[in-house]
């Protein structure tokens, strides 16, 4: 049995705020250029550029890469072997979120109650899912999602008689009817499969994976190229001024499901897509 201190837990991810809103992760900045060598609409092209340069800047200054720094959002791999010391496990990723937004002078943006509203102050509390896993480490990814992007999502419980053709087009029309609302190039993740909301956090895990990986089953690495491809034919581009750059990526992630139905959740992200994984 390992034992680990809540303060470490806090510490890294104060730490992990700053770092995935002030940096682009390595596969997006390939992304982005890959989109920008085939693009051919030069007003694209001085869009994807000028991406590009804020991203620079952004990281040589420490400064945030967009200005929605996001709901915190939390993936957890807990080894059941590890014993957590000094206090709540939860308490502590909510100190650290506290902290990092503090520190790093991130955007306050989340609000105490989904009606009434009124800032918390502090961009807690954070939103954690967590999973028990072998072991005697903890893996903490962050994942800040900013609503410009998050609002475009969606859900949709299709029948199991409307095929991989169903999934295709409901995709298709959550990208195409986003429009330029989230800050295009976009990445998709898509949930297919379990229960409502386990097509939702499917879709949201499979915006962690590299913007460039591919589904381990080729049957939907398939999907994942073909949704990728009608995708950039809709003409969206970056930032809604045309081309043929409107998605980085489309990754796909499945789970069993029910005899009687093929959930299916679309969780879109805009070109940040910012995440960052920490092994304690």
């Amino acid at each position: 049995m390992r034992e680990i201190d809540t303060k470490l837990i806090t510490d890294t991810v104060a730490q992990m705020c700053v770092e995935a809103n002030c940096r682009l992760n390595p596969d997006i900045r390939a992304a982005l250029e890959s989109g920008l060598e085939s693009e051919t609409n030069g007003t694209a092209r001085d869009v994807l550029e000028n991406i590009l340069k804020n991203a620079d800047i952004a990281a040589e200054e420490e400064l945030p890469i967009c200005q929605d720094t996001g709901m915190a959002v939390f993936f957890v791999k807990l080894g059941q072997d590890v014993h957590i010391t000094g206090g709540s496990f939860n308490d502590a990723i909510n100190e650290g979120v506290r902290r990092g937004y503090e520190s790093g002078y991130l955007r306050k943006s989340v609000v105490a109650d989904p009606v009434r509203r009124g800032n918390t102050g502090d961009n807690t509390p954070a939103i954690i899912h967590t999973e028990i896993t072998d072991g005697e480490n903890i893996e903490i990814t962050i994942a800040p999602k900013g609503f410009g992007s998050e609002n475009m999502s969606a859900i949709k419980m299709l029948k199991p008689s409307e095929g991989l053709e169903g999934i295709i087009d409901f995709v298709v029309k959550t990208a195409q009817d986003a429009g330029s609302n989230p800050c295009p190039p976009i990445v998709v993740g898509v949930g297919i499969g379990g229960s409502f909301e386990k097509a939702a956090i499917l879709a949201k895990q499979a915006l962690l994976r590299e913007v460039n990986s591919e589904n381990p089953d080729p049957y939907y690495a398939e999907l994942e190229k073909t949704l990728l491809e009608k995708i950039n034919k809709s003409g969206i581009g970056p930032q809604g001024f045309g081309g043929r750059t409107t998605a980085l990526g489309v990754n796909v992630e499945t789970f069993p499901t029910h005899i009687a139905g093929m959930p299916c959740a679309v969780n879109i992200s805009c070109h940040v897509t910012r995440h960052l994984t920490k092994i304690l």
